[in-house]
């Protein structure tokens, strides 16, 4: 069993996270878990000093060079993981795969993996208007404001067949059994 999971260039969520994903990896010793890191992404986790947590508790970390490289894309239509985690996703990789714009790794991958029916799960860190209070890597707490546009790119991305989106870190674990099942079904 092979999640990819995909961060991108938001510090909001990150620990909790990465937390979740540990767990997740504790609870199944078989699970195997590749993390493709956006440039962005590359930039916060060494922001929030999380890079060397990544590359010592996941199967392989990979940072993005272009849309296309690493090669996730065909990875994942051929199968080879069970659906595509992008957590935490930002507003812009989420407007971007609400309109069909696949130029980063992640937004590419997104995509290409529902043309191979692989299912995509999106964790956006604006996940309703309002108000979010996130931690910055000095503890300290910002508060920030969640646009009615970029709400509103959530609901249209989770009304795209063959993608889900989710609010909390919290949420993987039951994302995860619900595949296990669902695989023991179709077998």
């Amino acid at each position: 069993m092979k999640i990819a999971w995909g961060i991108t260039g938001s510090g909001d969520k990150i620990n909790e996270t990465i937390e979740v994903m540990k767990a997740l990896k504790r609870a199944h010793p078989e699970l195997r878990v590749e993390v493709f890191l956006s440039k962005a992404g590359a930039t916060v986790a060494k922001y929030y000093r999380v890079e060397k947590e990544l590359h010592t508790s996941f199967d392989k970390v990979w940072n993005e060079v272009d849309a296309n490289t690493p090669f996730l894309a065909a990875r994942l239509q051929v199968g080879e993981f069970m659906f595509l985690l992008i957590a935490p996703a930002t507003s812009n990789t989420v407007a971007k795969l609400a309109v069909g714009v696949s130029d980063t790794l992640l937004t590419n991958a997104a995509l290409q993996a529902l043309k191979g029916y692989v299912p995509v799960f999106v964790m956006p860190v604006d996940f309703r208007e309002g108000e979010t209070t996130t931690t910055l890597p000095s503890g300290k707490k910002l508060r920030l404001r969640v646009r009615k546009e970029d709400a509103e790119n959530v609901a249209k991305l989770g009304s795209m067949e063959g993608i889900h989106t989710f609010e909390f870190p919290d949420m993987i674990p039951a994302i995860f059994e619900e595949h296990v099942k669902k695989g023991k079904r179709e077998k």
